[in-house]
């Protein structure tokens, strides 16, 4: 009995001990697995540095470390993006994270080859590093068969797209646009593809059917044919019927023809013709242009409902010769002797607001030279020089659908306001053909240029200082907009609608314009700014105003275009991309990676991109008013102000 009860209690406890063991060494193999983890990312914080650096290295566990997430004590995700990271990404660092699921680290200055270790993390379902400098052929694909996203946009990648693509099984978004990609593009059959571009690279030949239906965006910027695009040359299936003496077209066979002598002349002949007609052609217009000014208006419409005048004219001279100063507006003033009905000797004149210098009529803008400036919401915008020298900015509405007296009175409370924020109304013209409106020329240029224009070598980049004390003259801009006369909205702000000065002084244009107008032939002429709630883009509130001026905001942070078809990798608009980056991942994803250097200033920007959120609230009641909006912007650009190191920062950029 003694003995049964030695051998039972012998058994427990070398049960006992196989169990502490077995945990012992379950317990030591995930903890080395987790200090691989660690070690792997040390070694890749040394080689690119960037954020990396506040990570708090004293920790046993980078699980807490910023950008990391773990699972099971192994890490899953790292994501940095937007995070100053530079420098080559070397072997053995981001591979030995075997159970990494997503890698971000897009926006960055990251450069070199991408390691082709990295094949093994066979887990990896999300890679973006679109936004860097990586170069060289794509080589870590093999092994990666659980990828879904991956998105290797705007790097110096080159070689041949390869075909080992096609092993993706799950990939449903491939996005490969603006690298050095050549050769011709590889049959690729995803099963659950959704988004894909290739677009601006060195691609060339004809674009395989299996990818015919994706959009023509999607392969522009290349040397490629064929559906979605042109027809390739040399396919007859679909070229148009023609002469062709004796040029067989239409042949369905695989059989090529040779060209007879006789067809070779005649195309030859016919080449000959074509060039000397277009030559005549071209001969004719540059007569016609040296005998009359080039000019963007319709004089003919103009003068048919005009009386003539006779050929010397008596000009008003105004009291003071001097140039206003911009901000000085007053009742509308007529170039000829005031006669409230605008007219002279049957003739409609020019109507000029306040003291504005009056040294020209509607025949001088007939006879100025203009160039088109752009085609917007309400009409075309005109630069146009004077023959005295004077640059004015002409817009030319159209679809104008009120009566003129009603527009009349639109017009002239336009030209009424008056403020250092808003692009001053000088003068109108209105008939039954013609409607011109006449401001003051912004050379500059929108903002919406300067944002999203070219960023190549010799542009300035707009720094912090710069972007805020845009945002707040706009805020100025429309907040007096909206305290002139109850009700009144601007009802079309958007940032090619916001002129810059050359001192980088922001003017709000196009306000008062959106009831002069019929309703809009395309609803998404202001796609990306309108407010949810707004059906008929004449009848905007002052909230829907202030949803829009918010998506502004978020592109000056962002440097995105609210329009933009992909703002992320889920498709959606500028203000849902924001608010579930600033819920789920680093705020300071958000930002344009030229504010990024400005790191004494990133509590400002958070605050004023939380300011944008608001903005752009679904429900116009919980939208903050433009008089809240520009306190808050003061208030940040004074606590900014109040930090000399980045005062000093500041002044360092724009040099």
């Amino acid at each position: 009995m003694l003995t049964t009860s030695i051998s039972l209690t012998q058994s427990n406890l070398t049960m006992l001990l196989l169990f502490i063991l077995i945990h012992t060494l379950m317990f030591t193999i995930t903890s080395s697995d987790l200090n691989t983890d660690r070690t792997a990312l040390l070694a890749f914080r040394s080689a690119v540095g960037g954020r990396t650096f506040l990570w708090n290295t004293s920790t046993t566990s980078p699980c807490n470390w910023a950008g990391i997430q773990c699972e099971n004590n192994r890490v899953t995700v790292l994501r940095l993006p937007a995070s100053a990271l530079s420098g080559t990404l070397p072997m053995n660092t981001i591979s030995n994270l075997t159970r990494l699921r997503t890698l971000s680290l897009r926006f960055n200055r990251l450069s070199g080859r991408l390691p082709y270790d990295i094949s093994k993390c066979v887990e990896l379902r999300n890679v973006y590093i679109q936004g860097n400098f990586f170069s060289g052929p794509v080589t870590f694909l093999s092994g990666l068969h659980s990828l879904v996203r991956l998105n290797l946009a705007d790097n110096n990648f080159s070689g041949n797209i390869p075909s080992a693509f096609n092993n993706l099984t799950r990939l449903r978004t491939l996005l490969v646009q603006k690298n050095q990609f050549s050769g011709s593009l590889p049959e690729l059959k995803f099963p659950n593809l959704e988004q894909f571009n290739v677009s601006f690279n060195k691609l060339n030949e004809s674009i395989p059917r299996s990818l015919g239906s994706m959009p023509m965006s999607a392969f522009i910027g290349n040397s490629l044919c064929g559906k979605p695009l042109n027809v390739c040359p040399g396919n007859n299936m679909t070229q148009p019927a023609i002469a062709t003496a004796g040029i067989e077209v239409g042949n369905f066979s695989n059989k090529k023809k040779k060209l007879s002598g006789g067809a070779i002349a005649g195309i030859v002949i016919g080449s000959i013709a074509v060039f000397f007609i277009l030559l005549s052609i071209l001969f004719v217009l540059c007569r016609a242009k040296s005998g009359k000014k080039t000019r963007s208006f319709d004089v003919q419409t103009i003068k048919k409902q005009e009386t003539e005048v006779t050929e010397e004219k008596q000009i008003e001279k105004p009291e003071n010769e001097g140039v206003s100063n911009g901000n000085s507006v007053a009742t509308p003033a007529v170039l000829s002797s005031g006669d409230e009905n605008w007219v002279e000797n049957g003739a409609k004149k020019l109507v000029f607001f306040g003291d504005y210098n009056k040294t020209f009529d509607v025949e001088d803008l007939l006879r100025a030279s203009a160039v088109v400036l752009g085609k917007g919401t309400f009409g075309t915008a005109y630069k146009a020089v004077l023959e005295i020298g004077t640059i004015v900015a002409v817009k030319r509405l159209r679809d104008v659908t009120i009566s003129e007296r009603e527009c009349k009175e639109k017009i002239e409370t336009v030209g009424a306001m008056n403020h250092e924020n808003l692009v001053p109304l000088r003068a109108y013209y209105f008939s039954k053909e013609e409607k011109l409106l006449v401001f003051d020329y912004m050379p500059m240029g929108s903002l919406s240029a300067l944002l999203h224009g070219s960023k190549g070598a010799g542009r300035t980049p707009l720094n912090w200082e710069i972007r805020s004390s845009i945002a707040l003259g706009i805020a100025n801009g429309i907040e007096y907009l909206h305290s002139q006369v109850p009700n009144i909205s601007h009802g079309n702000i958007k940032s090619s609608n916001v002129l810059l000065t050359k001192s980088y002084e922001a003017r709000v244009s196009d306000f008062g314009l959106a009831n002069l107008v019929g309703p809009p032939s395309s609803p998404t002429r202001v796609a990306g700014y309108r407010a949810p709630e707004v059906t008929d883009p004449r009848k905007v509130s002052q909230k829907a105003d202030v949803y829009s001026f918010g998506v502004l905001l978020l592109e000056l942070l962002t440097g995105k275009a609210p329009t933009h078809a992909l703002l992320n990798e889920e498709g959606v608009d500028l203000p849902r991309w924001a608010q579930s980056v600033v819920h789920e991942e680093w705020p300071s994803e958000v930002f344009d990676i030229e504010l990024l250097r400005y790191q004494t200033a990133e509590e400002e920007m958070v605050q004023l991109l939380q300011l944008a959120i608001d903005c752009t609230a679904q429900y116009p009641d919980n939208r903050p008013s433009m008089t809240e909006i520009t306190k808050q912007i003061e208030e940040l650009r004074r606590s900014t102000s109040h930090d000399k190191h980045e005062h000093s920062d500041l002044t360092n950029a724009t040099e």
